[in-house]
């Protein structure tokens, strides 16, 4: 491998996408990688983004670009029942892979990826970028050395405008099927999972709550209509093996400003992690804006904002800065041999953990059934 990480970026539309408005960014901003190829599904629009991206190869499937020796990292960020195909081109191919979340649609799939690549011995990234935002790196540290005392409990709040008028982009259009594991639960719902476990500690318990509050969608451009089968309604009590408890909510479809929010109550303080009050609906999304931290201590009923150092990121564009954080804790993994950022093991963990919260809305409905039966024939609980 050179001194330079060549990274080939599947899903790299000259267009639109989260490749360019995050990942191409945060590529050109680093002294340790370099795009060197791009592939789309069409020759047209693959030559357009290697000449507006400036990489040095276009490709128009998978595995020649997985194949060819100027990449040593094959990025995926396409939808994700194209993840589990393209990821195995990459390990197959020997080469490092960083998949957006979520890696895929179900934990089954995800282990399997987890364990070929294991396999391949080649580092597996998964895009669960909040960890590296500055207010959750210090806040974590925070936690660590006791600042707050022991944890008592958290409360998380997040929303998207994701779904608030009827006539929604078509490009959103396949997020509204569940079976796609594209949809809030899956994206948003991981994200806020995987937050509360890295500051926190891991989930030993959790019930929950999803539903679809609007289920009436249209394509915008077509007026097609959109058969909404993803909830659009999360709502999770979990408990943590500390014995802390944790509240989620976290919904689209959100009229005002999109807004995150997670307190963490402490024996000996508090912390609040707010998004920051932006134009960009981007930057209100725990994984992806910009958080600012607050503590407060008994006695001191005024939340007081705590100051944290900017890096280079912090002059990217709102959605490339954390993914830029993750890729400079990536080459020091790469080079040290380490694996500190979030891999194919941790996408398995959440992706089950995800897979609980619609088994137990089944089980509660499961109960609330055999209640009616109770009470319609007159029988004793």
């Amino acid at each position: 491998m050179s001194d330079q990480i060549g990274v080939g970026i599947l899903g790299a539309s000259p267009d639109r996408g989260w490749a360019a408005r995050a990942h191409i960014p945060a590529i050109q901003a680093s002294l340790h990688f370099a795009l060197t190829a791009v592939a789309t599904t069409r020759t047209e629009s693959a030559h357009a983004a290697r000449d507006r991206f400036a990489a040095r190869h276009a490709f128009t499937d998978a595995v020649s670009l997985a194949r060819h020796p100027d990449v040593d990292l094959v990025v995926v960020t396409v939808k994700v029942p194209a993840h589990i195909e393209l990821v195995t081109a990459a390990v197959d191919a020997g080469k490092h892979v960083y998949c957006e979340w979520p890696l895929t649609r179900t934990s089954t799939e995800a282990e399997a990826l987890d364990a070929a690549a294991e396999t391949a011995g080649v580092h597996a990234v998964t895009g669960l970028q909040a960890r590296f935002a500055p207010a959750v790196a210090h806040a974590r540290a925070m936690i660590t050395d006791g600042a707050i005392g022991a944890v008592l409990s958290a409360t998380l709040h997040s929303s998207r405008s994701k779904g608030s008028t009827r006539a929604v982009p078509a490009w959103t259009a396949y997020t509204y099927d569940k079976a796609n594991g594209a949809g809030l639960v899956e994206v948003l719902g991981g994200h806020a999972l995987d937050l509360v476990q890295y500051l926190l500690g891991p989930i030993q318990d959790i019930t929950a709550r999803t539903a679809i509050r609007r289920p009436e969608h249209v394509v915008a451009e077509t007026g097609e209509p959109i058969s909404v089968t993803a909830p659009d309604q999360l709502l999770a009590i979990a408990e943590l093996g500390t014995g802390a408890v944790v509240s989620i909510h976290v919904h689209d479809g959100e009229a005002a400003h999109p807004r995150t929010r997670l307190e963490i109550t402490g024996t000996a303080g508090s912390l609040a992690l707010v998004s920051a009050p932006e134009a960009n609906p981007w930057a209100a999304q725990l994984q992806t804006g910009r958080l600012d931290l607050h503590e407060s201590r008994p006695g001191n009923t005024m939340w007081t904002r705590v100051p944290l150092d900017d890096d280079d990121a912090s002059a990217l564009p709102t959605e490339a800065a954390n993914v830029a954080r993750l890729y400079r804790q990536l080459a020091e993994d790469l080079r040290e041999g380490t694996q500190r950022v979030p891999g194919f093991r941790d996408a398995h963990v959440l992706h089950a953990l995800i897979e609980q919260t619609s088994t137990s809305r089944i089980e509660m409905m499961n109960v609330i059934d055999q209640g009616l039966q109770h009470l319609d024939t007159g029988a004793e609980w």
